[in-house]
């Protein structure tokens, strides 16, 4: 599996195309918006995407998610239901970001803790992990070690917990207990910033490296 990296809207958010190299099919992750160069990036890897998949519900992660949907004739998958206030929210979020005007949103598929979501030849194992939002996902991709974490954990940070329904010990908790299981040889994807590694963030970061209370 390949992936591109595709930073979109004011926030930089990282928008991610996932690629099947055997079949050249492909999913989206979070597209937050600027749509047409989300489809120029889809053109140039001349692929052809069966899905787009959200993390979560704000709209840095969602703004572009229906537009492009619809262009493109495909599912939107996730998040989890329990995010579904914040996606009824989206008008309001764009309202008071700055973001173009954005309809509420209803995916085609909630996806639950343990499900799988698959593109060409591909699997991407789902965790649940609440406490930026409580319906917050993660991705993985055993065959190449790769998560995609969305807001949950960055490199060298964690995500905020100050929103509506966001849980400081429930971040904490998704993060020692669905993320770090997985491995400290995963590279991950977050929402913003650079990639790295649990393990080193298990070494190194400030918030949740092995040692701080929880």
């Amino acid at each position: 599996m390949e992936y591109q990296i595709i930073p979109v809207t004011p926030f930089v958010q990282n928008a991610v195309l996932l690629i099947c190299r055997q079949s050249r099919r492909a999913a989206l992750v979070d597209a937050g918006g600027d749509v047409e160069l989300l489809r120029q990036a889809i053109d140039v890897a001349d692929v052809t995407v069966e899905r787009l998949l959200l993390t979560h519900g704000h709209i840095d992660h969602v703004g572009g998610a229906a537009e492009l949907a619809q262009r493109l004739g495909v599912p939107i998958e996730g998040p989890q239901r329990e995010d579904e206030f914040w996606l009824n929210q989206l008008p309001q979020q764009a309202l008071a970001f700055g973001f173009p005007s954005c309809p509420p949103l209803q995916p085609d598929r909630w996806l639950e803790d343990g499900d799988c979501v698959r593109f060409g030849e591909q699997s991407l194992s789902v965790l649940h992990t609440p406490g930026h939002t409580p319906g917050h996902v993660c991705f993985f991709h055993a065959e190449t070690r790769l998560a995609l974490v969305g807001d949950v954990l960055f490199a060298g940070s964690i995500g905020r917990s100050d929103f509506p329904r966001g849980d400081h010990r429930s971040l904490i908790r998704s993060i020692r207990t669905r993320l770090w299981p997985l491995g400290d040889d995963v590279r991950f994807i977050p929402g913003h910033g650079p990639m790295s590694t649990f393990g080193e963030e298990r070494r190194s970061n400030p918030f949740v490296a092995e040692g701080l209370p929880e």
